[in-house]
């Protein structure tokens, strides 16, 4: 028994054997602990995010100290400042059509003509006429003249004759004679003044079946094409629009009633077109009408009178725009603003600062780049009526907010002038807090 057990304590392992040195038993055990110290520190770091501050993230913006202009936005179309439709007087086939769209035309120069057989079958027997009358107005005067003649004759052998010869019933048949060639000839006279209306009328008519521009300008529309019958009737057919001059143009816009007495002439503004995007053109306001445009009938849901069902009175102004380069165009839509009021130096606060309220929830929060949290379109353009009192909310260095009571002023829409003794130009007012995960 001794001897077996001499024979193996004296037999060596299979590491000593192979001459490798035997693993630490941390080692052995790596894959057992490694992966729990993992669990670990992950169940470290997911409580430590959970139980860490939930402090809200505020969004602020600067109190400015500068000048405030007042506006007012209006859309409407663009128009020349003179537009004239030229229509026909005329029956008849076009024979000619001599311009077209966008052609340049002055101011008398033919732009087409009308078919004139029929009118100068009219002129050759209005010419007819005038010459049978001239006719019967000689024969008048003629039969005038024998008949005076012959008056005169009996006058004067009844003079010779001491009152026998002729008798009073021969005398006074000849005077009636003198006196109804006078009417036969003032009748005659009168039917060659007809005569000679009716022809002066039938060549006015050819005249005007040569049609020409009334104005210097463009051709914006044409309506008709060679071979094409015009019919004259009450209501004159339109065969071209011409603009007068392009140079010069006028925009019309609806003025809500809300904003009208803000508008009057002489006002400066600038509108912008689709077609030139980020280009904004000079303009200035000409007149308000008086009586309203239009007026707009509101659909309900909204809270504005329109929104509500009621309805918005339009009025409409006119501004006068200058087009040396001919970039602008009738028809065009514009969206103008004009510039009504401009008010000094005053410290300014976004009308978001005015409305947050710090137990707003934050779910309502639009994030970083939408400071008026909560707010659709509509209400982040509303203004703050004038002369009533705020708070805003100023954010301190240690985080906590501040609150100071203002008293509002004018607004644009987007800032409103405060007044107070407490609020400084630069200091961060809070207009939102930051959504989750922004």
């Amino acid at each position: 028994m001794s001897d077996t057990s001499n024979q193996a304590e004296a037999t060596p392992s299979v590491d000593e054997f192979l001459g490798t040195r035997p693993r630490p038993r941390w080692r052995r055990w790596m894959k057992f602990w490694l992966p729990a110290l993992i669990l670990l520190v992950l169940v470290l770091a997911i409580a430590r995010c959970a139980g860490a501050d939930n402090k809200p993230e505020y969004i602020t913006a600067p109190v400015t100290r500068e000048s405030l202009s007042l506006s007012v936005t209006a859309t409407g179309n663009l128009r020349p400042t003179n537009q004239v439709e030229v229509g026909a007087e005329v029956t008849g086939p076009l024979d000619q059509v001599l311009v077209d769209v966008n052609d340049r035309v002055t101011k008398g120069q033919v732009i087409a003509v009308i078919n004139t057989e029929i009118i100068d079958q009219q002129i050759a027997q209005s010419r007819a006429n005038l010459n049978a009358a001239r006719a019967a107005l000689a024969q008048a005067q003629a039969t005038l003249d024998i008949d005076k003649v012959q008056l005169e004759r009996l006058e004067e052998v009844r003079k010779i004759s001491d009152g026998r010869v002729p008798s009073q019933i021969e005398l006074e048949r000849a005077a009636a004679a003198v006196d109804r060639d006078k009417a036969a000839l003032a009748s005659a006279q009168a039917n060659i003044d007809a005569a000679e209306a009716s022809l002066r009328g039938n060549l006015t008519t050819r005249s005007r079946a040569v049609i020409r521009a009334p104005v210097t300008g463009v051709v914006l529309a044409r309506r008709v094409e060679p071979g094409q019958t015009v019919v004259a009737s009450f209501n004159t057919v339109t065969l071209f629009v011409i603009a007068e001059d392009l140079s010069e143009m006028q925009l019309r816009v609806s003025i809500d009633e809300a904003d009208v007495g803000q508008v009057k002439a002489g006002q400066k503004a600038t509108f912008t077109v689709d077609a030139y995007p980020g280009r904004r053109f000079p303009a200035t306001l000409e007149r308000v009408d008086l009586a309203s445009a239009n007026t707009v009938q509101g659909q309900s849901g909204g809270s504005t009178p329109a929104a509500a069902g009621g309805s918005v009175v339009e009025y409409e102004a006119r501004l006068d725009v200058a087009n040396p380069d001919g970039l602008l165009r009738p028809g065009m839509t514009a969206t103008a603003t004009i510039a009504t009021q401009d008010i000094g130096e005053a410290l300014l606060v976004p009308n978001a600062a005015l409305r947050f309220r710090p137990d707003a929830k934050a779910e309502e929060a639009g994030g970083v780049f939408s400071p008026q949290i909560g707010l659709d379109r509509d209400k982040q353009q509303a203004t703050i009526g004038a002369g009533s009192r705020q708070q805003v909310r100023v954010l301190q260095p240690d985080g906590t907010l501040k609150v100071i009571e203002v008293v509002t002023g004018r607004s644009d829409g987007r800032r409103t002038v405060v007044r107070s003794d407490a609020l400084k130009p630069g200091m961060k007012v809070v207009t939102g807090i930051k959504a989750a995960g922004k």
